[in-house]
């Protein structure tokens, strides 16, 4: 369950006080961690997976095995990848601040709702200035539950095509019957373009995160290097009196069921 976060600030904003935002600590090492090993997994499996499906690259020599090479180097980014997943969903559904579990990614709330359509109406030039927030903006926010499901079915598919080459019982039992309903041919097919659709997205999502970087000025692109953003103590007030209310009556949905069940 996340808690109401009491801001972690630099010496410099405890000097200053009010007169500047507050240095606040927004991501955490495992969701800074986790970012960076995605985007090494990422690279390394799309020039490995073009170099598989068409070799650019031929060494002539007897004890030469590049294809072979590559696929173990594919193989060994794409298990890194499924780890970094699992760390994040731990940090999605239990470890992370408010900022980086599943309450700050699903719009369950008007605000989100509110705050994605503004978010929409700046990339379409429909206004001058993003919608303000500490964490991810909640376009954003949808967008990587998007992202997080492209990474977890290009995992899913990579694994069943790399069970029918290993031939191992606990993959066979894992995924291994997925074949029988899916042509292995279209699972090959779903994994290219998957590639192809996250290549896309590292284009859009560069260009956004230095765009509203240039506008908010919070230093939204190095906090992902170092986990802090300068914003103000209004809006983090605001933010952990809307955390308060969620968690007042999440507390009282729980006892009203207690008290039921007795």
């Amino acid at each position: 369950m996340p808690t109401i976060h009491t801001s972690k600030v630099g010496p410099e904003t405890q000097i200053l006080g009010d007169r500047r935002p507050i240095a606040l600590y927004v991501w955490e090492v495992p969701v800074r961690l986790a970012h960076w090993l995605v985007v090494l997994s990422l690279l390394v499996l799309t020039l490995t997976g073009f170099y598989m499906h068409g070799p650019m690259l031929v060494v002539h020599s007897e004890g030469s095995w590049m294809m072979g090479t590559v696929r173990f180097l594919h193989e060994c980014a794409g298990f890194l990848l499924i780890a970094v997943l699992i760390l994040r969903l731990y940090w999605f559904v239990i470890g992370g601040n408010q900022w980086a579990t599943w309450r700050s990614f699903f719009p369950l709330r008007k605000r989100q709702w509110d705050g994605a359509v503004t978010m929409l109406s700046y990339y379409c030039f429909r206004r001058r200035e993003p919608d303000l927030v500490i964490g991810h903006n909640f376009l954003a926010a949808m967008t990587y539950l998007v992202i997080f499901t492209l990474l977890s079915a290009a995992c899913l598919t990579g694994l069943v095509l790399f069970s029918g080459v290993v031939q191992s019982p606990i993959l066979a039992f894992l995924v291994g019957w997925i074949p029988r309903y899916v042509d292995i041919q279209y699972i090959r097919e779903t994994h290219f373009i998957i590639m192809f659709l996250l290549m896309a997205f590292l284009i859009h999502h560069v260009y956004s995160a230095v765009l509203v970087s240039i506008e908010e000025k919070n230093g939204l692109m190095e906090s992902i290097f170092s986990g802090w953003k300068f914003v103000p103590r209004r809006l983090l007030d605001e933010e952990n009196a809307q955390l308060r209310k969620i968690l007042s009556a999440s507390a009282s949905r729980r006892e009203g069921k207690r008290s039921v069940k007795k």
